[in-house]
């Protein structure tokens, strides 16, 4: 059977990029995002299916779930939803911020994972095994200067999902944690910035060849894609000129003598 995936997050960067290239390979996809007409233009694009909703929504989640199991058996989700708000100290940092980050990057993650896993081991039945790509951040895994609430969120969602594979073991069911540096997308550090686009350019100003979001999803269909006996627990992917957080080559990369 065609193998059925969620991917959430999907009307924009890495999101969209992983339904298209789910597309591409013949899987059938859910897109999931806030943005009806986003949503509704990939689908014109890719032939996808999509279900708008807000993963901070408990009700929306819940509506989320019916509708995928109205459309059959589920082999695989994506948590690709989240984000990023500010670069403030951890004293001086926004709490409203932190709390967005929390409920975006880890709530959410939990409440999709919950809802759709009953589903999953329908799929696991039908297919013979399904998976959970969550996409996190190197945030999630080093600490840097001005990382404050984010770092604390994407931590958060790596011992979710550390936690979570140690409770499937035994079932058919993969956990693969794709956590990316720096990735050139078109609303990550737009939206970290409040809209202050100027900011958001300086990001990537003289970065040789940032990753992509095609990039990522190269590497989430490619791991979902390997055989059904071999998981790769941890995808840590940064472009050759990102080798930390906080070490990033601006200018050109070449042979020091």
């Amino acid at each position: 059977m065609t193998r059925r995936a969620v991917v959430t997050g999907a009307s924009t960067g890495i999101g969209a990029a992983a339904v298209r290239l789910l597309r591409e390979h013949g899987w059938d996809v859910v897109a999931v995002a806030r943005r009806q007409e986003r949503l509704a233009a990939l689908a014109a694009e890719t032939g996808c299916d999509f279900v708008v909703a807000d993963l901070t929504v408990a009700e929306d989640v819940d509506r989320l779930a019916a509708e995928v199991a109205a459309g059959g058996p589920l082999t695989t989700l994506v948590n690709n939803a989240g984000g990023a708000r500010g670069l403030a100290t951890v004293e001086a940092g926004s709490v409203e911020d932190w709390r967005w980050m929390f409920e975006a990057n880890v709530i959410a993650t939990k409440r999709v994972t919950s809802a759709l896993l009953p589903l999953l081991r329908d799929g696991a039945e039908a297919t013979g095994s399904a998976d959970i790509v969550t996409v996190t951040s190197i945030a999630g895994h080093i600490a840097y200067e001005g990382g404050s609430g984010y770092n604390a969120a994407k931590f958060a969602e790596h011992a979710l999902v550390a936690v979570l594979r140690l409770e499937l073991a035994g079932e058919p069911i993969r956990v693969i944690e794709v956590a990316p540096g720096l990735v050139k997308t078109e609303e990550f550090s737009l939206n970290r910035f409040g809209g202050d686009q100027a900011r958001a350019d300086a990001v990537y100003a003289d970065v040789p060849e940032p990753l992509t979001a095609e990039d990522i999803a190269e590497s989430i269909v490619g791991a979902v894609e390997l055989p059904a006996h071999v998981n790769l627990d941890l995808i840590t992917i940064k472009p050759v000129a990102q080798a930390a957080p906080s070490k990033l080559v601006k200018g050109k990369i070449a042979v020091k003598r």
